[in-house]
C-alpha cells in the first residue's frame, strides 16, 4: 500500500509507473480492423473519410499544445485549427472535407475547455451542428461533449436540453450506416444524466444492456482454450465508448459489482486500442478518449476499493493518475485531481476496513486534491467573466475527509472542526448530505464530469 501512496504523497511525477498487476495491460496487440469495425464506426473515422492533411494539422496543433501548455502554444494550436477549419481542402458540401472540419473544431473545443475557456469550447460545439453532411458520429460527439461541459458546470437543465437535441439528431438520420452505434450512445447519454440526478431507476431505460448480452453471448460460443477470440471479443464490448462508461457506472450503482467490473476494463481496453490506432477520435473536452481512460481506470478502482479489493484498487487508481500526466502533463489539471481524490478515499475506506492509520499519506493526498480542485469565491463570479467550476462535489469530500483525519489527532480537533464546515459550505449536492455522502459505499466519483453519482 505504501508504495504509491509514498510517491503521490511526496509529489505527482511524470515519471509515474504502473504497478506489477497489470489489471490493464500497457501493450495490445495488433488486431485485425474487420474485427472491430461494427462498434468503431460509431467511435472513429477511417482513413478514407478525412483529408489526410487536415488531420495532420489537428494532430500537430495539438501536440504542440500538450507538450508545452504555454499561453504561446495555446495561440499557436489555435491558429493551426483556424488555418484548418477555413482553408480549401475542408471548404464545401462534401462529407470527407466535412468530416475533417468538424474534428477540427471538436479538437479546437477540447483546447479551449483544457484552458478552462468553457463557453467559446462550447461555442465552437454549437458550429459542428452546420456540418450536415459530415458523419453522423461527428456530430453527437459534439452534442455528447457538450452535455457533458454542461454537466461539469452544474448546469444540468442544459446538459438536458442538449440530451434531448441529440436524440432528434439521431432519429432524424435513421439510414445512416453509423445510425445504431450513435443511438445507443445519446441514449446513454441521457441515461448519465439521471445517474447525475439521482435517479437511478429511470436510468435503466436508456441504457442498452443488449450489448452486455451479445458481449456474453460471444465468450460463451467461444472455446475457452481459445484465449484469442475471447481478448479480441472483449475489446470489441469496450469500443462502446463513453456510453460503455456510463452504462458500467449504473451496474455499479444497482450493485452488479461482476457485470460492472468487466465493462470497466474493457472500456478501458477498448479506449487504448483506439487510442493507439492512431484513427481520429469521435469525441472532444471531457468526453475525449483521454478522459475514457482515465474515468474507466477510475471509476474500476473505486469498484475495487468498495469490494476490499485494495491491491488491485490502487493499481487502477495508479494507472489512472499516470495517464492523466501522460494525457495532459500538467500537475493542476482537475482530471487528475479527481483521480487523487479517488486515491484518497480509497485508503480511507482501507484504513476504516482494516483498523489501519495512514493518516500522513490520507493528509498528502487530500492536501493535494484541495490544492488542484481550488473552490473559487462567489466574489469572483461577475458579469462577462469565465463560468465558475468549482467541482465542488469532488472539493467538498475530499475536505470532509480531511477534516475526520484531522479530528482524530488530538491537537489539531479545532483545525478538523474548521475544515468540516468548510466542506458543509461548499457542498451542493442535492441528492445527499456530505455526511451520508462520507458514510454510503454506493457513491461513485465520475472523473469526466467531476461529479459525484
Amino acid at each position: 500500500m505504501l508504495r504509491i501512496a509514498s510517491k503521490l504523497s511526496s509529489g505527482i511525477s511524470s515519471s509515474s509507473t504502473a504497478l506489477t498487476a497489470n489489471q490493464f495491460p500497457t501493450r495490445l496487440s495488433p488486431l485485425p480492423t474487420s474485427l472491430f469495425r461494427s462498434f468503431t464506426n460509431g467511435l472513429e473515422l477511417e482513413a478514407n473519410m478525412v483529408v489526410p492533411d487536415a488531420i495532420s494539422m489537428i494532430n500537430y496543433a495539438m501536440k504542440q499544445w500538450r507538450n508545452e501548455r504555454s499561453l504561446g502554444a495555446f495561440r499557436m494550436g489555435l491558429a493551426v485549427l483556424k488555418h484548418c477549419i477555413n482553408m480549401e481542402l475542408t471548404e464545401g458540401k462534401d462529407p470527407t472535407r466535412e468530416n475533417s472540419k468538424g474534428m477540427a473544431m471538436l479538437a479546437m473545443s477540447t483546447m479551449l475547455y483544457e484552458r478552462g475557456e468553457y463557453t467559446e469550447a462550447v461555442e465552437k460545439l454549437e458550429d459542428v451542428q452546420e456540418l450536415t453532411n459530415s458523419y453522423l458520429g461527428v456530430r453527437v460527439a459534439a452534442l455528447e461533449t457538450q452535455a457533458g461541459l454542461y454537466l461539469e458546470l452544474r448546469q444540468d437543465d442544459l446538459a438536458a436540453a442538449v440530451a434531448d437535441k441529440c436524440m432528434k439528431v439521431v432519429e432524424n438520420q435513421q439510414q445512416a450506416r453509423d445510425f445504431e452505434a450513435q443511438f445507443v450512445r445519446a441514449k446513454a447519454l441521457k441515461g448519465l444524466i439521471e445517474l447525475v440526478n439521482g435517479n437511478v431507476d429511470s436510468a435503466e431505460d436508456f441504457f442498452d444492456k443488449s450489448l452486455g448480452d451479445k458481449y456474453c453471448d460471444g465468450i460463451s460460443s467461444c472455446s475457452q482454450s481459445n484465449l484469442a477470440n475471447i481478448f479480441r471479443l472483449r475489446l470489441m464490448f469496450g469500443f462502446v465508448g463513453t456510453a460503455g462508461l456510463s452504462y458500467a457506472e449504473f451496474l455499479h450503482k444497482i450493485q452488479n459489482y461482476s457485470k460492472a467490473k468487466e465493462v470497466y476494463r474493457n472500456v478501458a481496453l477498448g479506449a487504448t486500442y483506439v487510442k493507439r490506432s492512431g484513427k481520429p477520435y469521435l469525441g472532444a473536452g471531457n468526453m475525449s478518449v483521454d478522459e475514457l481512460i482515465v474515468g474507466s481506470m477510475c471509476a474500476s478502482g473505486q469498484l475495487e476499493a468498495l469490494m476490499g479489493n485494495f491491491y488491485y484498487a490502487e493499481n487502477s487508481l495508479s494507472q489512472a493518475v499516470s495517464r492523466a500526466e501522460e494525457a495532459y502533463g500538467d500537475s493542476k489539471h482537475p482530471t487528475l485531481g479527481v483521480a487523487l481524490a479517488s486515491i484518497a478515499l480509497m485508503y480511507r475506506r482501507r484504513a476504516m476496513q482494516e483498523f489501519s492509520s495512514a493518516l500522513l499519506i490520507q493528509e498528502g493526498l487530500y492536501r493535494k486534491v484541495i490544492d488542484i480542485l481550488k473552490v473559487p469565491s462567489v466574489e469572483t463570479e461577475n458579469e462577462g467573466s469565465a463560468p465558475l467550476v468549482d467541482r465542488s462535489d469532488i472539493a467538498a469530500l475530499a475536505r470532509g475527509a480531511y477534516a475526520e483525519v484531522l479530528s482524530v489527532q488530538e491537537n489539531r480537533k479545532d483545525e478538523g472542526e474548521k475544515m468540516k464546515k468548510l466542506a458543509e459550505s461548499i457542498w451542493k449536492n442535492r441528492n445527499m448530505s456530505l455526511a451520508d455522502a462520507l458514510d454510503t459505499d454506493k457513491n461513485i466519483i465520475d472523473s469526466r464530469i467531476s461529479r459525484l453519482l
